[in-house]
Protein backbone atom coordinates (compact mmCIF):
# COMPACT_ATOMS: atom_id res chain seq x y z
CA UNK A 1 0.00 0.00 0.00
CA UNK A 2 2.81 2.10 0.66
CA UNK A 3 5.29 1.45 -2.31
CA UNK A 4 1.62 2.64 -4.23
CA UNK A 5 1.76 6.00 -3.35
CA UNK A 6 5.06 6.31 -3.16
CA UNK A 7 5.28 5.10 -6.99
CA UNK A 8 1.98 7.61 -7.60
CA UNK A 9 3.96 10.39 -6.33
CA UNK A 10 6.81 9.68 -7.72
CA UNK A 11 5.39 9.52 -10.94
CA UNK A 12 4.05 13.02 -9.97
CA UNK A 13 7.13 14.41 -9.58
CA UNK A 14 8.98 12.87 -12.40
CA UNK A 15 6.13 14.35 -14.66
CA UNK A 16 6.25 17.80 -13.35
CA UNK A 17 9.87 18.14 -13.76
CA UNK A 18 9.74 16.93 -17.45
CA UNK A 19 7.16 19.30 -17.81
CA UNK A 20 9.03 22.45 -16.26
CA UNK A 21 12.25 21.04 -17.61
CA UNK A 22 10.96 22.00 -20.94
CA UNK A 23 9.83 25.20 -20.24
CA UNK A 24 13.04 26.18 -18.61
CA UNK A 25 14.43 24.45 -21.91
CA UNK A 26 12.51 26.58 -24.03
CA UNK A 27 13.42 29.76 -22.15
CA UNK A 28 16.83 29.44 -22.55
CA UNK A 29 17.16 31.42 -25.94
CA UNK A 30 15.04 34.38 -24.19
CA UNK A 31 17.46 34.63 -21.16
CA UNK A 32 20.49 34.20 -23.68
CA UNK A 33 18.62 37.65 -25.64
CA UNK A 34 17.79 39.13 -22.19
CA UNK A 35 21.10 39.13 -20.79
CA UNK A 36 22.88 40.41 -23.87
CA UNK A 37 20.25 43.12 -23.85
CA UNK A 38 19.08 41.66 -27.69
CA UNK A 39 16.73 44.62 -29.34
CA UNK A 40 14.24 41.41 -30.32
CA UNK A 41 13.69 39.72 -26.97
CA UNK A 42 10.34 40.20 -26.83
CA UNK A 43 10.02 37.90 -30.20
CA UNK A 44 12.22 35.50 -28.98
CA UNK A 45 10.51 34.96 -25.73
CA UNK A 46 7.03 34.46 -27.46
CA UNK A 47 8.89 32.30 -30.54
CA UNK A 48 10.34 30.25 -27.77
CA UNK A 49 6.18 29.56 -26.39
CA UNK A 50 5.27 28.92 -30.51
CA UNK A 51 8.18 26.24 -30.40
CA UNK A 52 6.41 24.58 -27.88
CA UNK A 53 3.64 23.81 -30.11
CA UNK A 54 6.10 23.11 -33.45
CA UNK A 55 7.92 20.32 -31.04
CA UNK A 56 10.89 22.58 -30.45
CA UNK A 57 11.45 22.50 -34.71
CA UNK A 58 12.49 26.42 -34.49
CA UNK A 59 14.45 26.16 -31.21
CA UNK A 60 17.96 26.08 -32.37
CA UNK A 61 17.35 28.88 -35.21
CA UNK A 62 16.24 30.80 -31.93
CA UNK A 63 19.18 30.22 -30.08
CA UNK A 64 21.15 31.34 -32.93
CA UNK A 65 18.84 34.61 -33.27
CA UNK A 66 19.80 35.50 -29.84
CA UNK A 67 23.52 34.93 -29.85
CA UNK A 68 23.73 36.40 -32.86
CA UNK A 69 23.52 40.02 -31.14
CA UNK A 70 26.42 41.63 -28.65
CA UNK A 71 25.98 45.31 -27.28
CA UNK A 72 29.38 45.97 -27.80
CA UNK A 73 29.52 45.22 -31.35
CA UNK A 74 25.52 44.57 -32.57
CA UNK A 75 24.83 42.41 -35.17
CA UNK A 76 28.84 42.43 -36.26
CA UNK A 77 28.16 44.11 -39.63
CA UNK A 78 30.20 47.48 -38.87
CA UNK A 79 33.58 46.02 -39.45
CA UNK A 80 32.28 44.28 -42.73
CA UNK A 81 31.06 47.84 -43.52
CA UNK A 82 34.43 49.52 -43.06
CA UNK A 83 36.42 46.70 -45.18
CA UNK A 84 34.16 47.03 -48.18
CA UNK A 85 34.29 50.55 -47.84
CA UNK A 86 38.17 50.68 -47.51
CA UNK A 87 38.54 47.96 -50.54
CA UNK A 88 36.25 50.76 -52.59
CA UNK A 89 38.84 52.95 -52.00
CA UNK A 90 41.02 50.60 -52.89
CA UNK A 91 39.32 50.17 -56.47
CA UNK A 92 38.90 53.89 -56.93
CA UNK A 93 42.77 54.36 -56.10
CA UNK A 94 43.26 51.61 -58.67
CA UNK A 95 40.70 53.11 -61.63
CA UNK A 96 42.71 56.32 -61.25
CA UNK A 97 46.24 54.46 -61.84
CA UNK A 98 44.97 52.60 -64.64
CA UNK A 99 43.28 55.52 -66.37
CA UNK A 100 47.00 57.31 -65.88
CA UNK A 101 48.86 54.50 -67.55
CA UNK A 102 45.98 54.56 -70.43
CA UNK A 103 46.67 58.03 -70.97
CA UNK A 104 50.72 57.79 -70.65
CA UNK A 105 50.98 54.94 -73.12
CA UNK A 106 48.49 56.42 -75.93
CA UNK A 107 50.96 59.43 -75.27
CA UNK A 108 54.05 57.56 -75.93
CA UNK A 109 52.13 55.50 -78.65
CA UNK A 110 51.21 59.24 -80.69
CA UNK A 111 54.98 60.14 -79.65
CA UNK A 112 56.53 56.65 -81.25
CA UNK A 113 54.29 57.37 -84.33
CA UNK A 114 55.26 61.09 -84.76
CA UNK A 115 58.92 59.68 -84.52
CA UNK A 116 58.12 57.17 -87.19
CA UNK A 117 56.87 58.81 -89.49
CA UNK A 118 60.04 61.27 -90.29
CA UNK A 119 61.97 58.36 -90.23
CA UNK A 120 59.46 56.53 -93.37
CA UNK A 121 59.25 60.02 -94.89
CA UNK A 122 63.22 60.27 -94.70
CA UNK A 123 63.22 56.78 -96.00
CA UNK A 124 61.22 57.17 -98.59
CA UNK A 125 63.02 60.17 -99.88
CA UNK A 126 66.01 58.11 -99.92
CA UNK A 127 64.60 55.50 -101.50
CA UNK A 128 63.02 57.71 -104.19
CA UNK A 129 66.64 59.51 -104.37
CA UNK A 130 68.26 56.29 -105.56
CA UNK A 131 66.31 55.56 -108.04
Amino acid sequence: MFLDYFALGLLIFVALVIFYGIIVIHDIPYEIAKERNHPHQDAIHVSGWVSLFTLHAIWPFLWIWATLWRKDRGWGFAKLEEEQHDIHHRVDILIDQVSTLQEEIAQLKQAGAEQNSPEKETNNVQDQEAK
